[in-house]
C-alpha cells in the first residue's frame, strides 16, 4: 500500500468539512483495517520497547488499538504514535497516564497503543461525535455509523476497547482484535459491553 504524502492528504480534506473524514478516507481507512484479518492472528498486550517513530509489534500479534494505528499508516501514512507523543510532550497532563498507569513522562513505545490516550487525543482534535449516554449498554450510538468510524466501550464495563467501522449505516460492522487476533464481527455482539464513545478522524484535524 503506497503513502500518502502530505500535499496528498491536504487536497483530499480541502473539500472536507472540519471534523468529517470525507469522500474515501474513511472508506480507505476501514479498507486498511480489514486487510489486517488473517495477519494478526493472536492478541498481545506485554509492553514491548519498539522504533520510534514509525514503530510497531510483529503485524502478527497485536492490541485493539494497534488495529486503528496499522490502518491509519497503511491507508494514509499518518503515524499516530508520532502525532500522540507530540501531543503529550506539549500536553501530559491532559493524558491519563499519570492518573492511569503512574507515569511522569510521555512513552512513545506505548502511548499509542492505549485506548484511553486514543480517545483524548481524538476529543482534542475534535473528532468526538458522541458519547454514549452513561446507563447505555451495547449499540449505544445514536449518530450513523460511517465507514472508517472509530467506536470505543469498556468491556464488560471495565476494560478499554475499541474498533474501526466498516460498514453501515444499516449493517454496521467492525475489525477489532478482541482477544484472539483481528477480527470482523457485527455491531450487535457487542450487546455484553458498555458504549463509550464515537470518533470520525481525519489527518490534519487541528
Amino acid at each position: 500500500m503506497g503513502t500518502y504524502d502530505r500535499r496528498t492528504v491536504l487536497s483530499l480534506l480541502a473539500a472536507a468539512p472540519l471534523g468529517a473524514a470525507g469522500p474515501g478516507l474513511g472508506e480507505r481507512l476501514a479498507a486498511a483495517a480489514r486487510r489486517q484479518l488473517g495477519v494478526t492472528r493472536d492478541y498481545d498486550a506485554s509492553y514491548r520497547r519498539i522504533a520510534y517513530p514509525n514503530g510497531d509489534v510483529l503485524r502478527s500479534s497485536g492490541v485493539c488499538a494497534d488495529v486503528v494505528v496499522r490502518a491509519a499508516r497503511d491507508a494514509w501514512g499518518v503515524d499516530l504514535q508520532r502525532l500522540i507523543h507530540e501531543d503529550m510532550r506539549r500536553a501530559f497532563d491532559a493524558y491519563p497516564s499519570r492518573r492511569a498507569w503512574g507515569l511522569v513522562a510521555p512513552d512513545p513505545n506505548i502511548d499509542h497503543r492505549r485506548v484511553l490516550n486514543l480517545e483524548t487525543y481524538w476529543t482534542r482534535r475534535g473528532a468526538l461525535i458522541e458519547r454514549a449516554p452513561p446507563k447505555a449498554w451495547g449499540d449505544g450510538f445514536a449518530q450513523p455509523c460511517l465507514a472508517g468510524d472509530i467506536l470505543t466501550w469498556r468491556l464488560n464495563g471495565k476494560q478499554p476497547h475499541m474498533g474501526v467501522v466498516v460498514a453501515g449505516p444499516r449493517g454496521v460492522r467492525l475489525v477489532h482484535n478482541i482477544g484472539s487476533g483481528v477480527q470482523e464481527q457485527p455491531l450487535w455482539m457487542f450487546k455484553l459491553h458498555k458504549p463509550v464513545a464515537h470518533y470520525r478522524w481525519a489527518p490534519g484535524q487541528p
